[in-house]
Parts: structure tokens; sequence; C-alpha cells
């Protein structure tokens, strides 16, 4: 399902059709429970509804398609997948600058005023945060980091909640906080009371 999102686009983009497969094989490793090929639809689809807001488009589709590229579970996922892409990509200087710009920016979601390509891709990889499946989602994310012990985890997952929560808004384009802005904030607040809230006596 996925690579009928690539083939136009890199017809589009000039990129080689043979690319996509590569892609496909990078998002379904095994170790994956959220950022899947699922998640990568997800992100395609909301740029899509999301795309008469960005500058550049097809830039942000393939930033998408790069921006979990390589994940380990690790803080330097982002940065990895930002130079997979400054490594594979045929594009002139440019674009190939800006969809490894846009890649990083998922690291923190944190974009300038007038950033709209990086509202765009921003928006789209937090949809999930609006979701009626978010508890499935915050499960699958626990999956991933079960190598973790279960206090560094909720500790470390509660912090991002709050830096998430902290942002004057989640989402920066007109549609996304008009959809998704309370949803989101709802789910984010319900998860970190959960994380954080002091065992019952029959917990311990």
């Amino acid at each position: 399902m996925a690579l009928e999102w690539w083939t136009p686009l890199a017809d589009r983009l000039g990129l080689a059709r043979e690319l996509g497969p590569v892609l496909v094989g990078r998002w379904s490793e095994p170790h994956r429970r959220y950022h899947d090929l699922d998640h990568l639809v997800a992100v395609l689809t909301a740029v899509d509804r999301l795309a008469a807001h960005a500058d550049d488009p097809d830039l942000v589709r393939l930033a998408a398609w790069y921006h979990d590229a390589v994940y380990q579970g690790r803080p330097d996922d982002e940065e990895m997948s930002a130079r997979l892409a400054e490594t594979e990509l045929p594009l002139d200087a440019a674009s190939t600058a800006e969809v490894a710009r846009l890649v990083r920016l998922t690291r923190g979601h944190r974009t300038a005023p007038g950033d709209r390509n990086g509202e765009v891709l921003c928006d789209a990889d937090l949809t999930i945060l609006a979701s009626d499946n978010y508890e499935a989602y915050a499960t699958a994310i626990r999956t991933e980091y079960a190598h973790v012990p279960d206090d560094a985890f909720r500790a470390g997952r509660a912090a991002v909640l709050r830096d998430l929560l902290a942002l004057p808004t989640l989402y920066r384009t007109p549609h996304g906080r008009a959809a998704w802005e309370i949803p989101a904030r709802a789910n984010l607040t319900a998860e970190l009371a959960t994380l954080t809230a002091e065992p019952g006596p029959s917990d311990g």
C-alpha cells in the first residue's frame, strides 16, 4: 500500500522508483510497533490533507518518508534519518537540505513562524495524539521501549508529554488547530496523569 504513495512522488521528483521498496523495508523492521508502515501512511494521508498550507508539498511528502526511516528508539534517530536522506537523495542541494531540515524538526516539533513546510510535517506527525486510538498508540510506544525499565520509561515518557503540553499550540496549521488541538491535549493530559499517579496501597 505504501508504494502507491511513493511511485507518483518519485516520478514527480525524478527519483528512482526502486528506492521505494528499500524505504518500505526500513519501515517494516520487526522491532517497530508504532513507527511502522501504518504510521507512515497516516502521516502521508495527513500531509495530503494539509498540503495547501505547505510551500512545497512534495518535499514535505519526501520528508515524511524519511522522518523515521532510521528508528532504534534512540535520541539520534531523527538525526540519522536526516543523514540518510542527505546520503540517498539525488536532488539538488537546496531540496535535499530542505528534506533533511524537515526530518530534523520532528525531533522536537518546534517550528519557526512562517515555516509552512515544517508546520505541515510536524502537524501530520502528531495527528495520532488526537486519535480515538491513542491508548493503543501509547501501548505500542511502550512495546518499542520494552528494553527500558518501567520507572525509567515512565519518567522519560512523562517528560516528553510535559514538553509537548508546554508548547503554545501542538498544531500550527489552521486545520490542525481546529480539528486536533483539543482532543490531543486531553489525551496527553490523561496519559500524563496515569504515568505520574502515586501507587495505591494495593500496588506495592
